[in-house]
């Protein structure tokens, strides 16, 4: 019998699949060559996470893969109807990207909390201005997503002495509802966006929400860029309704040179990089080729995707 074909939708640099030679047909492909490809395929590894390729390509005619598996946090990008209605099976890629999230958002908070872009400024024009900055402990934090982001975030931020409430689909012991989402929102210091995309979340960080804040509130997204409606955060922060906020997910990526998020005081941007640490396509690669083990042994795989849902249920 065959081994199965396992067909990659590529990026550079390519994954490592070397342990698999002999247990899988391996075959690359890039986005214009996957409708073509997908029949074929028994297993696919969409290797290139930021590619609406699958979504698609997959109405079309033909057999379909199995499972598919995304080497990212986020399925939004390749669920579409007719996936979702399959009898295929998603995971991703959970427990790759949580801690090192956790740890930009601390530095985000940190460097914001101390004015350190103010300092590296000042320095850049060597003037000596004294200032004082926040404490970090006894501040309060809400974080809207309970998935393992969320949760990472929020026990990092409680390692820095700072109170946090944690809120999610439905609520459960140590996870508030919805219902309370406003309420959290108008306490807290810093407000964290780590939710999936889905169609309750798309747009919900707007002018209402902002309105809720304090006006010496921080927000940060490093969800989905779509969770947040870019116009209303660029006037919350600009008219000082909070107090700053910083961006590490857009609505489009890249982001636009002439985006006018790019130029407003008191907000930090950066390239879709919080998850990103030194040696974390290989650890991808090596998440995967685990997976793959355990599929082609008849195991059960971890990290199912709830696609009507659009997410990893938690089951704890």
């Amino acid at each position: 019998m065959p081994a199965p074909a396992l067909l990659v939708l590529d990026a550079d640099p390519p994954p490592r699949l070397g342990r698999l030679t002999g247990k899988a047909r391996i075959q690359h492909t890039d986005e214009a060559g996957l409708a073509d490809r997908l029949p074929a395929a028994d297993v696919l590894l969409v290797w290139d996470f930021t590619s609406d390729a699958v979504r698609n390509a997959w109405p079309g005619e033909g057999p379909r893969p199995r499972w598919v598996h995304t080497a990212s946090a986020g399925v939004d990008r390749l669920l579409c109807p007719e996936l979702i209605a399959a009898d295929t099976v998603v995971t991703n890629a959970r427990g790759i990207f949580e801690e090192p999230i956790a740890e930009y958002v601390a530095g985000l908070v940190l460097a914001m909390a101390k004015d350190l872009p103010g300092t590296l400024e000042l320095q850049r024009q060597r003037r000596w201005r004294h200032r004082e900055g926040l404490r970090v402990a006894e501040s309060r934090a809400v974080v809207i997503g309970a998935g393992p982001i969320g949760r990472a975030v929020a026990g990092t931020l409680r390692a820095l002495g700072v109170t946090v409430a944690v809120t999610g689909r439905t609520a459960r012991p140590g996870v508030y509802g919805p219902d309370q989402l406003d309420r959290l929102v108008s306490r807290a210091d810093w407000v964290i966006g780590a939710a999936p995309l889905t169609d309750t979340t798309r747009g919900m960080f707007d002018a209402r929400l902002f309105g809720l804040m304090q006006p010496s509130a921080r927000f940060i997204n490093v969800g989905r860029g779509q969770l947040v409606v870019e116009s209303d955060l660029i006037a919350a922060v600009s008219k000082r309704w909070i107090a700053g906020a910083a961006l590490d997910v857009f609505e489009r990526e890249p982001l636009d040179p002439e985006s006018p998020l790019w130029d407003v005081p008191g907000l930090i941007v950066s390239p879709h990089m919080s998850g990103d640490t030194v040696g974390w396509r290989d650890r991808l690669g090596a998440q995967f080729v685990e997976l793959y083990e355990l599929w082609a042994a008849g195991k059960t795989l971890p990290n199912v995707v709830d696609k009507k849902r659009g997410y990893v249920p938690m089951h704890d």
